[in-house]
């Protein structure tokens, strides 16, 4: 049987969906796979992404064509999968997990907490601009697009004296960089992070068999709790929110990071309970972060961004 792949034509994104490619055939050695790249409005706006209405920015195209059968199934970076996602489709299969944890890369070779003073340093997300801030208030972080190869290039040519990327990327596209791995105290990931979605129609039964096949049923727990989070708390790229979970034998752990948009505040809740219980355990901490005042850190945050922008 023959399945027609749909997903973004970026490296990392081809990358991601040859690994899953190879991982079905090992499992689905009779089945032929075919990858379809499908342009998002995310490819097409250069605009920094948090200053966009960016749920599904990554993700809309593409799903729209497995929708309407244009192709059978979609991977994706966990991370700009919504949610909730349309009533007709599911989230089919969720591989093993990359390290989610960040990592700063350098022209010359310094760390985040070596680089001299003043150095320009480059990302395109809002959580890790507050990160980097509140980590280095001496640094100058601005906005830089594009995808892996291109921004480790502007450090290289001197453009940014550094930039702050995510392991699994650089994992998955094999690229060979001098880096050092950032902490997930000081940065936690996005929920999601590191991890793939593959989505299907949800009456596909025969696609949905065929994807369960490399399913890893502990990095599914895991992000459904992020994800869950995600629900009832905006931690998209517009509002600074780290989290992640690990699952520890039967248990799950999951901890969460709220930030202010100036990044001198911090709220923090870390939530355990059954794996099991996954979802559960995300919604406990949106509302234990909803109690906490979460909201309240949201404020002015258009005009902090559009200053910050400036810049």
């Amino acid at each position: 049987m023959k399945y027609l792949i749909g997903t973004r034509g970026s490296q990392l994104s081809v990358a991601q969906t040859n690994w899953v490619v190879s991982e079905l055939k090992s499992e689905n050695p009779d089945s032929d796979y075919e990858i379809k790249t499908i342009t998002t409005k995310g490819d097409t706006d250069a605009r920094p992404l948090f200053t966009i209405n960016q749920k599904g920015i990554f993700e809309k195209e593409i799903d729209k064509a497995v929708a309407e059968k244009q192709v059978d199934f979609a991977v994706h970076s966990l991370k700009d999968v919504p949610s909730i996602l349309p009533d007709d489709l599911i989230l089919g299969c969720v591989p093993s997990r990359e390290p989610y944890n960040d990592i700063f890369i350098s022209k010359n070779g310094d760390t985040l907490e070596t680089i001299p003073e003043g150095s320009t340093i480059g990302t395109s997300s809002l959580r890790r601009v507050v990160q980097v801030s509140r980590k280095r208030p001496d640094l100058t972080v601005k906005n830089i697009r594009g995808n892996v190869e291109t921004r480790i290039k502007k450090v290289q040519d001197g453009t940014f004296d550094g930039i702050v990327l995510a392991q699994a990327g650089i994992n998955r596209l094999g690229v060979n960089v001098k880096h050092t791995s950032l902490s997930t105290i000081d940065f936690p990931p996005s929920p999601g992070q590191g991890a793939l979605g593959i989505v299907c129609r949800k009456n596909d039964q025969i696609t949905i068999s065929m994807l369960k096949k490399i399913e890893d049923q502990n990095t599914r727990l895991a992000v459904e709790s992020e994800r869950a989070l995600s629900e009832f708390v905006d931690s998209g790229c517009r509002f600074p929110v780290g989290a992640f979970a690990q699952v520890n034998g039967e248990n799950l752990d999951l901890t969460v990071v709220a930030y202010s948009i100036d990044g001198k505040q911090a709220l923090i809740v870390n939530k355990s309970g059954p794996k099991s219980n996954s979802y559960q355990i995300g919604k406990e901490a949106a509302d234990e972060l909803q109690r906490k005042g979460v909201n309240d850190l949201a404020k002015d945050w258009r005009a902090k961004l559009d200053e910050w922008n400036k810049t």
